[in-house]
């Protein structure tokens, strides 16, 4: 249902000392779309994402999600939030500890929801297939695992608590060009199966172009529709 707007963006403006990042920021977020934004660096695609996020917060401005402001949001709806928006970083090499494996990954996310030891692994077993991952891989480590297992890893450690947003910031740009497009196609099979709204945050206009359904541009603290 991709005319039901599911996030608002309002006049949102966010500064650096005496830089300006994000100016007047006014944009529409539909339910079951992706949605690019795409821009040099530097524009405020990251900090945007940040701020969605709740990790950053802006000089002014409101995100609506379900009929409220993010910002005004109390610590309880804060956490119900973090449960309904995810974030897959950029770089699966830097993004997993590697003293750890996957499956102790896998169960960080599952600690907010006060699962049992076996719900946990019932989830995550239950949800590897949808990644083209075996449960071999929860005993193994990140050093054992090419850059594309290890972004699929991250892909699944988002979804586990069932968002309906995932915000995707530069998230197949480590990769090769081969194992990009078995990423970005997976990303596409998973929205349909779980009916999800992608955020797709890129530099890479022909990326943005596969993957989104609309296209905003951030330059110079401003959007351009593409």
């Amino acid at each position: 249902m991709k005319n039901k707007v599911i996030l608002k963006v309002k006049n949102l403006n966010k500064k650096f000392k005496n830089s300006t990042i994000l100016e007047s920021i006014n944009f529409d977020v539909f339910q079951g779309e992706t949605l690019g934004i795409v821009g040099p660096s530097g524009c405020g695609k990251s900090t945007f994402g940040k701020i969605l996020l709740l990790l950053l917060h802006p000089d002014s401005g409101e995100i609506i999600y379900e009929d409220k402001n993010i910002f005004k949001y109390s610590k309880k709806e804060v956490l119900e939030f973090r449960k309904d928006i995810q974030m897959v970083l950029q770089d699966p090499y830097l993004s997993l500890n590697p003293k750890k494996t996957i499956g102790w990954h896998l169960n960080q996310p599952l600690d907010i929801l006060n699962y049992s030891k076996d719900e946990k692994m019932e989830k995550i077993i239950s949800m590897m297939e949808l990644v083209g991952l075996s449960k071999d891989y929860l005993t193994k480590y990140p050093n054992q695992l090419s850059g594309g297992q290890k972004q699929r890893v991250l892909i699944l450690t988002s979804l586990l608590i069932n968002p309906k947003i995932i915000v995707l910031d530069e998230s197949v740009s480590a990769l090769d060009i081969s194992v990009q497009a078995q990423i970005l196609n997976l990303l596409i099979d998973i929205q349909k199966r779980l009916n999800l709204t992608y955020i797709f945050i890129s530099h890479d206009i022909d990326v943005i172009r596969y993957m989104c359904d609309r296209v905003i541009s951030l330059e110079n603290g401003k959007v351009t529709y593409l």
